[in-house]
């Protein structure tokens, strides 16, 4: 589970007033764990880079509507999956035009990207790229309650409130996700 300091209430409150430095502070605090949470999604370092950047803009346009019941991460996790889904929504549409002529072709995944937050040393190389493409083979009802509640440490609730679903719901899409995890590297013997 996500946990929020006792200070994070504080930098919080002083950032909706404007406080550029406890945005900041905001910012430093959760980007390593929200740049895992999207590299893991997209599978992209520099596209991972991009949705957390536009993820903080609009948490920083959008802190005024923030609800201070609710824990900061989660929120700033329900930003990032919507970012997430937007930039998944735009990669489709772009291969039905242009076919498999963009950042998921062949030609780029042969040239890994550099893991800026050091989760490169959690799994060897190899075995990093073979699970990250079993990932993003699932569908996205699979893949999101996997990687905000086995990757990203979100209680079941917790992702159920920020994927609109029922725990029930969220708990049957991670047992399919891992069991369809489990037979798509079967099959690459990883």
């Amino acid at each position: 589970m996500i946990q929020a300091s006792e200070v994070e209430p504080d930098l919080v409150a002083r950032a909706r007033e404007g406080d550029d430095r406890a945005f900041a502070d905001l910012l430093q605090r959760h980007k390593p764990s929200l740049y895992g949470f999207v590299r893991r999604y997209v599978s992209d370092a520099d596209a991972a880079a991009d949705v957390v950047q536009d993820t903080f803009v609009s948490a920083w346009r959008a802190l005024a509507r923030y609800d201070a019941r609710r824990p900061f991460p989660v929120w700033l996790r329900a930003i990032a999956l919507n970012k997430c889904r937007d930039r998944a929504r735009r990669l489709a549409v772009r291969r039905f035009i242009l076919g498999d002529r963009d950042d998921q072709s062949p030609e780029a995944l042969a040239h890994p990207d550099p893991e800026p937050y050091g989760e490169a040393n959690l799994i060897p190389v190899e075995r990093r790229a073979v699970l990250q493409k079993a990932i993003d083979q699932l569908p996205g009802k699979l893949k999101e309650p996997l990687l905000l509640t086995y990757f990203d440490d979100l209680t079941q609730q917790e992702a159920a409130d920020l994927l609109g679903v029922t725990v029930k719901t969220i708990e049957t899409r991670v047992y399919r996700a891992r069991q369809r995890l489990m037979e798509l590297l079967d099959r690459s013997s990883i």
